[in-house]
């Protein structure tokens, strides 16, 4: 795992400059572009026992696609009985397109599709990009890390943990969200770095918004493992960033870009390379 108290910034000038032209160039320009799909099926509450079964079942077939985290929200602004999963697709729309086709073709993928199309009420796919401030932190590992390390027993922990979201919601405007960036970049490390972090605590990745409802930025962390407590992880590190002095100034200047701010804790499947 990389180590929590290590982290500095690769470059002070690319922390100013990389995440904002990151932000401003979006992949649908580009289709080798890298993206990041969100995808969210809302499930049937008397069928969700059922959907897992069958998911659990084939997850082999699914991780034909790089699939880089599963899971289920336990609490937060994500509706419960949803299945939420995230891919990371380094060839941008095109690799998306391609592999998706290939495995819509596969008989054993429509025999799973024919046992839990009717446990869904509503699926939902929006493409997002890993802002650049994501190369700029040795601390911040990325999606990708993930998927190529799945079968390091040291990066999935496993046993409690959890995965958070925290979305921002920004307001309209060109420079919004890069102005956002470079705002978080700056104030990162105080948080990174704040005394009291758990060590379990991990920002895996930011990602902005590409195609769906615009001016979003996710945060991506992982709390906790196999001895220790997501949720208490989380909030032992929510304490110790709450006394970093740069963060607090860097989120009250966040907060005037704003119009609204939720999270989710969501439960890893067994099989998801983010646990």
């Amino acid at each position: 795992m990389l180590g929590l108290r290590s982290v500095a910034a690769r470059s002070s000038s690319r922390i100013l400059t990389t995440p904002c032209l990151a932000a401003m160039s979006t992949s649908t320009s580009n289709p080798s572009s890298p993206i990041v799909e969100l995808r969210q099926y809302q499930l049937h509450p008397a069928a969700t026992t059922t959907y897992t079964k069958n998911t659990i079942q084939s997850s082999d077939l699914r991780k034909t696609l790089p699939l880089a985290f599963f899971g289920f929200p336990e609490t937060g602004s994500i509706a419960l009985n949803t299945a939420v999963h995230l891919y990371h697709y380094p060839e941008g729309t095109r690799q998306r397109k391609d592999e998706r086709a290939a495995l819509a073709k596969k008989d054993e993928w429509k025999q799973y599709l024919g046992g839990v199309k009717e446990c869904m009420m509503q699926q939902k796919s929006e493409i997002f990009v890993e802002a650049g401030l994501v190369q700029d932190f040795e601390q911040v590992t990325g999606l990708e890390y993930w998927i190529k390390n799945e079968n390091d027993g040291s990066m999935n922990s496993g046993g409690e943990s959890i995965v958070e979201l925290r979305k921002y919601q920004l307001k309209l405007g060109y420079d919004t969200v890069p102005n956002f960036l470079k705002l978080y970049a700056q104030a990162l490390p105080s948080k990174l770095n704040a005394i009291g972090t758990h060590p379990t605590t991990q920002l895996i990745t930011i990602l902005v918004s590409d195609v769906g409802s615009l001016n979003i930025v996710y945060e991506v962390w992982k709390h906790g493992g196999e001895s220790s407590c997501g949720m208490e992880a989380m909030e032992q590190s929510r304490q110790a960033s709450r006394g970093a002095k740069e963060w607090r100034t860097g989120i009250a200047e966040i907060a005037k870009l704003a119009t609204s701010f939720d999270t989710t804790i969501l439960k890893p499947a067994a099989f998801s390379p983010l646990q």
